[in-house]
């Protein structure tokens, strides 16, 4: 039996946000977008050639009736043979950029190169919640004057591009991740940056980073729920002062974080917004 199974399909340029959103839940590695014509974008996938990934191709149909959803069964290298023909290199904040192993060498001058190979089960930062949290980032951070030496956590650290930014700054940090296989992604991530001497790696959420020291800067790129349920637990790993980026925040849920936060003493946050994602940012001491 062939190991993936591809999906394509088409919908109106409109429903791209609400797209865009769903991919995001169920296809955390990515997808490829295409427009065969004005006002058109089709989407193409790799899942696992399962029933669950058969399931995700109905229910696609079920959402979307006009959408034309067309499955075939390929070999497992296609889908990084398709990775290599879209994956582009993605720019974020004027900061940092984002780039597959085999565009390493063709890093711009002027931005941090973070070097990420494609993977199933993981994403490659192209999905707007890693790019608001480098934005948000680049914001606070700047050119990293001032933050060498300084420690902080990345919580759900996923493929690593968040941690590895922050190392490539100067900083030192630690990255948890409740999958174990994301914390082995990461950690090949960061020796692939030459950062692994920078960056602590461990399988577990907030209750496996301590208390004392406390962390310059936490950034956590989850959901919504969880973020809202460790607010206290975040929090009281915070350094006075120190700064705070939250994503993983569909927009209409992005004011009830916000007050699981203020109501921790944060005050208010700064909103930044891509579709129907959001980032809150707090600079502390740094604003």
């Amino acid at each position: 039996m062939n190991d993936l199974l591809q999906i394509r399909f088409t919908l109106p340029e409109d429903q791209t946000d609400a797209c865009q959103a769903f991919l995001a839940e169920n296809v955390p590695h990515g997808w490829q977008e295409e427009q065969p014509s004005p006002g058109l974008v089709t989407y193409c996938l790799f899942v696992e050639d399962t029933a669950a990934g058969r399931d995700l191709a109905q229910t696609v149909a079920a959402r979307w009736p006009q959408a034309e959803v067309r499955t075939e069964e390929r070999e497992e290298e296609d889908w990084g043979r398709a990775w290599m023909e879209f994956f582009v290199p993605l720019e974020c904040g004027q900061r940092f950029e984002i780039l597959p192993p085999w565009l390493a060498n063709e890093a711009k001058a002027g931005l941090t190169p973070v070097i990420i190979e494609p993977k199933m089960a993981f994403g490659t930062g192209h999905h707007p919640t890693t790019a608001l949290c480098l934005e948000g980032l680049a914001e606070i951070l700047g050119n990293g004057a001032g933050w060498e030496g300084k420690h902080f956590l990345d919580l759900g650290t996923g493929s690593g591009i968040l941690a590895i930014a922050l190392c490539k700054l100067g900083m030192t940090g630690l990255g948890l991740d409740i999958d174990p296989l994301a914390v082995e992604c990461a950690r090949e991530n960061a020796e692939r940056n030459g950062v692994l001497d920078r960056l602590a790696l461990a399988v577990g959420s907030i209750e496996a980073a301590a208390q004392n020291p406390p962390f310059d800067l936490i950034v956590a790129n989850i959901l919504s729920g969880p973020l809202i349920g460790m607010a206290p637990a975040i929090v009281s790993r915070l350094a006075p002062g120190g700064a705070l980026v939250l994503s993983g925040i569909l927009e209409e849920q992005a004011q009830a974080v916000a007050a699981a936060y203020e109501a921790q003493g944060l005050g208010q946050a700064r909103f930044s917004r891509s579709g129907e994602w959001a980032a809150l940012l707090y600079p502390g001491e740094h604003a």
